[in-house]
């Protein structure tokens, strides 16, 4: 199976884990308080290069216009500062949703957010993180890292190339991975779960 198919695979696997939790969320069309306020939206290289694939179908003008976001968001989270999402639209609604990363899948509220962190099930928020682990392990020659970075990396030819071609080679990027955080998913150490999910997460309540 290719790595790209299989990252989708772990995308509905969690999504029905988590089911019987979304039934109780909050969220709703153009509740978009997670994409501008609530933490990283950190992505895998892989999905980075789902993401650069899509943003290649971007007319030129709309292409130029998403780049200079990622530029901002870059520049903002070097300064520590909670970036509003690139691909965040106007009418607060995701420009590339059907494609976006799984930091964006994993979160829901079962109340409405506000000015609030939102609220999950602890489960949900720890099948999140196996699921992550599982994305780092089959992105083994790939990074973790906020978006706008990984995707800075991408646009350096060298850099996709080599990714895409299986090169493994951190010490290429050992100065700028440390100062941004990124983190070297070969060498994550695979999380497992606390609970039996084949029992049904409707039992986990």
């Amino acid at each position: 199976m290719h790595p790209i198919e299989m990252l989708t695979e772990i995308y509905s696997d969690f999504e029905n884990s988590v089911s019987e939790f979304k039934k109780s969320a909050a969220c709703k069309i153009g509740c978009a308080y997670c994409c501008i306020y609530v933490g990283n939206v950190d992505i895998t290289t892989m999905e980075g290069i789902v993401i650069q694939n899509r943003m290649e179908s971007f007319e030129k003008k709309l292409k130029a216009k998403i780049r200079r976001k990622l530029d901002k968001n870059k520049a903002e989270r070097e300064r520590g500062i909670l970036a509003k999402c690139a691909f965040l639209k106007e009418d607060n609604t995701c420009r590339i949703y059907d494609i976006r990363p799984f930091s964006c899948r994993r979160i829901y509220s079962i109340k409405q957010c506000n000015q609030n962190q939102p609220v999950v099930h602890r489960q949900a928020i720890e099948l999140a993180d196996y699921t992550i682990s599982k994305m780092q392990q089959i992105d083994d020659t790939g990074y973790s890292g906020h978006m706008s970075f990984i995707l800075y990396l991408l646009e350096k030819t060298g850099f996709r190339k080599a990714y895409l071609t299986g090169k493994f080679n951190p010490g290429k990027i050992m100065n700028f991975g440390k100062g941004h955080g990124i983190i070297i998913n070969r060498f994550v150490k695979p999380k497992s779960l606390s609970f039996n999910n084949n029992l049904g997460l409707s039992n986990l309540f």
